[in-house]
């Protein structure tokens, strides 16, 4: 993974206008490549976004898969997933705070690069981000001043909504 140090500076402008593959964050004019590409990281952040997206009518809300959200004037981020409502989902980019964000662990993330994100989306306003983990099949909920984990079975509730993630059903996938 690039370092913001190793990186050219590119403006805002720049960034939106270029195509990175796969899509990367772009923090105070450099860019920071993300971890992707390997089987488990793809095949649940697909499950994870088909599982939105057949709840979307049902629970008022529309899933984003891979897309930038704008997190300050000079900072986008790429979530795995992001769960916006409804009503929001002709954004193009993301500038309205989604409900939810949700970031899946490769086995090269750290803890110090994935508090970092997360600190960003709540500066945003983001009330919640949950981190999968393939590896573990855990999930840490994070909100603005909570972080706790929460093991493979049971339900995680989105506070304020009526979504409701089956774990075992979305780890299931691995079995």
């Amino acid at each position: 993974m690039a370092s913001a140090a190793q990186t050219p500076y590119l403006s805002v402008e720049e960034y939106l206008s270029t195509t990175f593959r796969p899509d990367v964050d772009y923090v105070d004019g450099h860019i920071e490549e993300r971890n992707v590409g390997e089987m488990d990281h793809g095949t649940l952040q697909g499950v994870l976004y088909a599982y939105f997206l057949a709840r979307r009518i049902e629970w008022n809300i529309w899933p984003a898969l891979d897309t930038r959200v704008q997190v300050a004037a000079r900072r986008f981020r790429v979530p795995d997933v992001s769960v916006v409502a409804f009503e929001d989902r002709k954004e193009q980019i993301i500038r309205t705070a989604p409900m939810l964000c949700i970031e899946i662990l490769s086995p090269e993330d750290t803890l110090r690069k994935m508090l970092i994100r997360i600190e960003d989306y709540f500066a945003m306003g983001v009330p919640h981000v949950w981190i999968f983990d393939p590896q573990k099949q855990n999930v840490t909920v994070c909100q603005p001043g909570a972080v706790r984990s929460v093991q493979s079975e049971g339900a995680l509730l989105l506070p304020g909504s009526r979504v409701s993630v089956e774990l075992g059903e979305v780890f299931s996938i691995f079995d």
